[in-house]
């Protein structure tokens, strides 16, 4: 399954690339080759390029009591997400390029899949975000946001430097403070400490995301510098893109659920933005299918304790990465997506967006990383098959058709159906090339 096109054949694999692939024909003729190596019949499974989730928080360093990088990924590939792309909001923020440096550090020595890190923003640390080096980070994350960890910016003079001189790609998430503290209030003095969660979404409504979504996007403008807005969550957003210097990423709670959900999911899908209407989540589901938006996931997990609390002690964020995949095969079993629709918005898109160097495709000379799924297998979302170390998910009691039956990274074999075949494999470091 591969750029638009499902077809029958196989794929040759050596020292972790691809090295051909091939129709049926061949490889028939090549597993009659003395050398041919391994054979592995996948028997009608589809074979699609690994994902790459451009939006994760494995909460390492500092928040380890959620989850760590060797869990999280672990997680990750029980979900066919070969690479990942990691937040600065831990403890301490990444924030200098000697702490950066150390989180490539502990994912060389603890990452299962592939990795990237974002270098953060704060309102003191222009120069150290400016020595940011294209080719080996993702990108720059900028906050125009509250959410976990103390890294909103909004002095003018910071965001008009970082946007004319920025090295690298600029992710930010975006909802304007002002408008969510009024509202906040508002709705504390009408409930009091027992507010209902479905709240949340009048309190990070769609007036909140579109002004900031809108503020950022005329920094980008005027200093024609690329833009990718995360987690989009309303259908306004969607007209500030385009083709060129502003791209933006969707994530999977956004086309799942809707506000109508709080009522039953409570603190399950407390995650900034709120998840909001029904109308917003169809038009997401359009920008998918039309090939505007990548599908990630703001992977963000806390402890049942921490969330299981009044909705203003509630903190936000829901686990996600190891059911994005299939969450997304459920969806084009139900007719919303073609299969060709998923693997663009999941391996291809984020690639091409980010420039990442020789993945996110079934091409010949790219990294072997690939996701072996049957989607037709049912299952239940249930404690017992839930990765995270936090131990829960959004998800719990869907039944989902889809299952991710293999994982390979760099043309290693590392997860079959159930199981972490090479515990001890490691993951390499994202590699960048300009964008075009």
């Amino acid at each position: 399954m591969n750029e638009g096109k499902c077809e029958k054949g196989g794929l040759h694999l050596k020292d972790g690339k691809i090295a051909a692939v091939l129709d049926p024909e061949r490889c028939e003729a090549l597993a009659r080759e003395p050398e041919a190596g391994e054979i592995l019949d996948l028997q009608g499974a589809y074979v699609l390029p690994g994902v790459i989730d451009d939006h994760v928080h494995f909460r390492q360093p500092g928040l380890t009591r959620k989850g760590d990088i060797a869990s999280e990924s672990a997680a990750a590939l029980r979900g066919g997400v070969t690479s990942f792309m990691d937040m600065p909001n831990t403890v301490p923020p990444t924030l200098t390029q000697e702490l950066l440096r150390r989180k490539y550090d502990m994912a060389a020595r603890d990452s299962l899949v592939n990795y990237s890190f974002y270098m953060g923003c704060s309102e003191e640390n222009i120069d150290q975000v400016l020595a940011t080096d294209p080719a080996q980070v993702c990108g720059i994350k900028l906050f125009l946001g509250s959410s976990t960890g103390n890294m909103l910016v909004n002095d003018a003079d910071y965001l008009e430097r970082l946007f004319k001189e920025s090295p690298a790609l600029i992710a930010v998430h975006c909802e304007d403070e002002e408008i969510i503290r009024r509202n906040g209030e508002r709705f504390k003095r009408e409930y009091g400490l027992d507010a209902p969660f479905s709240i949340h979404s009048r309190i990070r409504n769609e007036e909140a995301c579109f002004k900031s979504s809108a503020k950022a996007v005329d920094l980008a403008r005027k200093h024609a510098r690329r833009l990718h807005i995360l987690h989009i969550s309303t259908q306004r957003e969607l007209s500030l893109l385009d083709e060129g210097l502003i791209s933006g990423e969707v994530c999977t709670n956004y086309l799942w659920f809707t506000q109508d959900d709080y009522a039953s999911r409570r603190w399950r899908i407390k995650c900034n933005p709120a998840i909001k209407t029904g109308v917003d989540r169809e038009a997401l589901r359009q920008a998918v299918k039309a090939g505007k938006v990548n599908v990630g996931t703001d992977h963000a997990p806390h402890t049942v304790e921490e969330k299981d609390r009044p909705y203003f002690e509630c903190p936000s964020g829901t686990p996600g990465v190891q059911h994005s995949l299939p969450l997304m095969l459920e969806l084009a079993c139900q007719g919303v997506f073609s299969l060709p629709e998923v693997v663009e918005a999941m391996c291809h898109r984020p690639a091409r967006i980010f420039g990442v160097k020789e993945r996110g495709f079934l091409r010949p000379g790219y990294a072997a990383d690939l996701a072996v799924v049957d989607p037709r297998e049912e299952w239940t979302v249930s404690p017992g098959n839930i990765a995270y170390a936090c131990g829960w998910s959004p998800l719990e009691g869907e039944r989902l058709h889809g299952k991710v039956r293999m994982t390979f990274v760099n043309g290693h074999l590392v997860y079959r159906d159930g199981t972490i075949l090479r515990p001890d494999h490691r993951g390499q470091r994202l590699v960048f090339e300009p964008v075009r």
